[in-house]
């Protein structure tokens, strides 16, 4: 017998079980499996589902349309975060165990779950101020004149991030983002814009290992850096479908490696998410 989906008709998301019917996590079951990736792939597929099903029920409160209203709405949206957090770790956990590649679909599927559970959480309170949040001037009415450029909020501790700003002539510094940067500002080199932003997730990632970086700074400049690239990525302006251009797996790939580095981060401190670390 091989290892099977649990999933009620009414459950967010889905449960994998042992042949036995032990419920199990993907990467237990990828270790010693002799087709490892039929599982990655069917993972993938049914969060796929899981998905468009989190559409049609939470689409206006992911949405922004309305706040939740009552206990159920709300504990439906912290379900659905902390479940799309759970399969996403997974995901990532499990290709990095059994060397299997993000390609361009994978990183669009987890993108998305990565922009549901951003959203799902932002009306719970649930996501930390942006970088230099309260440090940027008030955007003016009109048109700015200025640079864009990538603010770390403090170069001797990576792990807090950064975000674009627009930096005036007068010195003034208004909020910015990839969206804006890509696609409404003019002298823009958008290659190079994002892979300064691929960057500015690198390094978040890579001095969030360090013995002194906090993980509530990590979670917070992950999650917008991480919300800004997907948000610059999305199908349209009214989708929160993410779409990448063929040939760009290394994008992918970075989704992958950031959701799942966001989730560990948040392991640390939210209760619903105990036991996810980087490498289980």
């Amino acid at each position: 017998m091989r290892p099977r989906i649990l999933q009620d008709d009414d459950q967010v998301g889905f449960q994998w079980a042992s042949p036995n019917g032990t419920p199990v996590s993907l990467q237990q079951l990828v270790v010693d499996d002799d087709e490892p990736d039929r599982l990655v792939a069917t993972h993938l597929a049914a969060l796929d589902d899981a998905l468009i099903i989190a559409a049609e029920r939470f689409g206006d409160l992911l949405g922004g349309g309305r706040r939740p209203k009552g206990a159920e709405e709300r504990d439906g949206l912290l379900e659905l975060h902390r479940v799309l957090d759970r399969l996403t770790h997974e995901f990532a956990v499990a290709l990095r165990l059994t060397g299997i590649a993000a390609d361009v679909r994978s990183g669009q599927i987890i993108g998305t779950a990565a922009l549901f559970s951003i959203r799902a959480r932002h009306p719970l309170g649930l996501l930390g101020p942006a970088p230099l949040d309260g440090e940027l001037d008030e955007p003016e009415i009109g048109v700015i004149g200025g640079f864009g450029e990538m603010c770390r909020v403090d170069p001797d501790a990576p792990w807090k991030g950064g975000r674009w700003i627009v930096r005036t002539e007068s010195g003034k510094r208004y909020p910015l983002t990839l969206s804006t940067l890509l696609f409404d500002s003019s002298g823009t080199n958008k290659d190079a814009a994002r892979q300064e932003h691929r960057d500015a997730m690198l390094s978040v990632m890579t001095a969030a290992e360090s013995a002194s970086a906090d993980p509530v700074a990590v979670a917070c400049a992950l999650d917008w850096l991480l919300y800004d690239f997907l948000m610059a990525h999305r199908d349209g302006p009214d989708s929160a479908a993410i779409v990448l251009p063929k040939g760009r797996e290394a994008d992918a790939q970075l989704i992958v490696t950031a959701t799942a580095a966001s989730v560990a981060a948040r392991a640390t401190f939210d209760p619903g998410l105990v036991g996810l670390t980087p490498r289980t």
